[in-house]
């Protein structure tokens, strides 16, 4: 535990029952360092020193979903190794760091590995993390670095809520006008935030010029798999995802 904002209140009226390691001063697993061909997350690095870091501005989305992340009493104190830990359908960081084609780096006795994001959460509160492992780091590539991007949540209110859906874009544009790269991620609308392989394939070559949103059609959420609950219908979700892809690619081009 580092943070604890989601280790206390999954406890409810209840008292912690078994031994905690504390690991929040560990040092070395926080803050933020560029690699040759990596930049390097800690895993103790916490929400509001991600708002405040100097980073590329394909990290723009991550710095919206850390904005999103409860209060700011939250951002100060949750880290990311606890979002991605946590493994919530909702988790506003997981979008945003598919998009980037992150890795995450678990240490334990016997080693360290490294594997894809999206390898890493396998369902909901569920984890390829061994019980003897630390999520000490995770990795971003640095060849989109300089790739446009974009975070739109949509909840019942503007703060303090668990998504209805959530979605992340990153596009590469190059100078001519035309999509190099594109990475589009979906949240709250599955057990895992997905990505949408298809759309991606669909918008490069593409130009920007009439803009991006226009192309995205149902079929492209078809790897979705959203659910009827208090916050909102699956039917509801998947409309309303396919908006939030539209408005961030727009929102992507006229940052590009």
């Amino acid at each position: 535990m580092s943070g604890g904002t989601d280790f206390y209140p999954s406890l409810g009226d209840g008292v912690v029952q078994d031994a905690v390691l504390d690991i929040s001063g560990l040092d070395d697993f926080r803050g933020i360092k560029t690699e040759a061909d990596y930049i390097r997350i800690g895993g103790l690095t916490t929400w509001t020193e991600i708002i405040r870091a100097p980073l590329p501005r394909c990290f723009d989305a991550l710095k919206g979903a850390a904005r999103e992340v409860g209060s700011v009493q939250i951002q100060n104190r949750g880290t990311v190794a606890g979002n991605l830990c946590n493994a919530s359908p909702a988790a506003d960081s997981v979008p945003p760091l598919l998009a980037m084609d992150a890795e995450v780096e678990l240490i334990s006795q016997a080693g360290v590995r490294r594997m894809l994001l999206a390898e890493f959460i396998v369902g909901n509160r569920k984890t390829m993390r061994r019980p003897d492992e630390l999520l000490t780091a995770v990795f971003v590539p640095r060849e989109l670095e300089n790739a446009a991007s974009a975070f739109m949540k949509l909840g019942a209110r503007r703060y303090l809520v668990i998504s209805i859906s959530m979605v992340a874009v990153v596009v590469r544009v190059s100078d001519e006008g035309k999509v190099l790269r594109a990475r589009v991620a979906v949240g709250s609308c599955s057990a895992v935030a997905r990505r949408l392989r298809e759309l991606e394939s669909d918008l490069v070559g593409l130009s920007v010029s009439d803009g991006l949103g226009r192309i995205v059609r149902p079929e492209h959420m078809a790897s979705l798999s959203p659910i009827d609950d208090v916050r909102a219908t699956g039917e509801y979700r998947m409309q309303a995802s396919l908006r939030l892809v539209q408005r961030a690619l727009n929102a992507c081009v006229e940052k590009a």
